[in-house]
């Protein structure tokens, strides 16, 4: 197959782009950034999705099947660049899969979607609505590009769409939203919370991304590997203190004290759980991951 993905040049992409290569199939990729070292068969196109070049690729090269991972969760990027790149750019994504006869596409989003409340049930399934909006209004444009991306299921019937909710990517790549949490000495947590953490090692998280694709998904689909575990132990497994702080003083000690900056919306996300069902996922793919929460901690602690 000719297999496009957008935001090549990320960690993960990179790694699901070599996985795809090896086996067999053509790989194209768009990205602002270089991969000057990509291996043969590998076609990179150093450009920006929402740009008129990369309407050209499409037109050009007629992928089969395209997988878009370019989006950022990262907040040092500004609001409005947030919201062209994860928004306007999944738009225009899809209406270039659309318009050039691309036959499936598949949208790598976050389970973090669906928000994080003390009230919300334990375990998301697909059906619950995403949240995070009046929970974390700085995931506003990711989760807009998810909505978008769900919509071309009615809007494109003919074009076999996967939204893929996945849990944080975690391990030897160090990349990813929690691992740019747990990238100090210190990890702040809120006094007298210890919320759950669901994630899953990197190589499973591509695995599940390829089995996307290999069973044609169409719909809306959670993804997660082993089941979840409380803060303090995602702290203590990767060699990190848990250091908790008194919520009225948790302003003023982000990005200070060797603890990470957060925006003021992440304050809900380290006080209340975000956890999803991933039976379905499971059940159209048999998809099973390969490596349990202590091997996810030490794989990142030791790399």
């Amino acid at each position: 197959m000719k297999i496009l993905i957008t935001g090549i040049n990320g960690a993960h992409a990179r790694m699901v782009a070599l996985r795809l290569r090896a086996r067999g199939d053509e790989i194209l990729g768009i990205d602002r950034r270089p991969w000057p070292d990509a291996p043969e068969g590998v076609h990179v196109f150093q450009t920006d999705v929402r740009k008129r070049p990369a309407a050209d690729v499409f037109r050009q090269h007629r992928p089969d099947v395209v997988i878009h991972m370019a989006t950022i969760t990262h907040f040092t990027a500004s609001a409005e660049e947030r919201l062209r790149i994860n928004l306007h750019g999944t738009r225009l994504v899809f209406e270039y899969c659309h318009e050039f006869g691309v036959k499936q596409a598949v949208f790598v989003g976050r389970h973090t979607i669906y928000g994080a409340a003390p009230d919300a049930p334990l375990y998301r399934t697909e059906e619950e609505p995403p949240l995070a909006v009046s929970t974390f209004p700085e995931l506003a444009d990711l989760v807009a590009a998810d909505l978008f991306a769900a919509a071309a299921l009615w809007r494109w019937p003919g074009l076999k769409t996967a939204v893929l909710r996945m849990v944080y990517m975690l391990g030897p790549t160090h990349r990813g939203t929690l691992a740019s949490f747990l990238a100090g000495p210190r990890v702040p947590m809120i006094l007298g919370f210890d919320p759950l953490y669901h994630f899953m090692h990197d190589e499973d998280g591509v695995e599940a991304i390829v089995r996307a694709v290999d069973h044609q998904l169409s719909g809306i689909y959670n993804v997660a590997g082993p089941p979840p575990v409380p803060l303090s132990t995602l702290a203590r497994g990767t060699g990190r203190q848990p250091i908790p702080i008194p919520e009225p003083l948790f302003k003023y000690s982000a990005g200070r004290f060797g603890l990470p900056y957060l925006p003021p919306g992440a304050v809900a996300h380290i006080k209340h759980p975000i956890v999803v069902d991933a039976t379905a996922f499971r059940r159209a793919t048999n998809f099973e991951h390969k490596h349990d929460a202590h091997a996810v901690m030490v794989s990142f602690r030791e790399s």
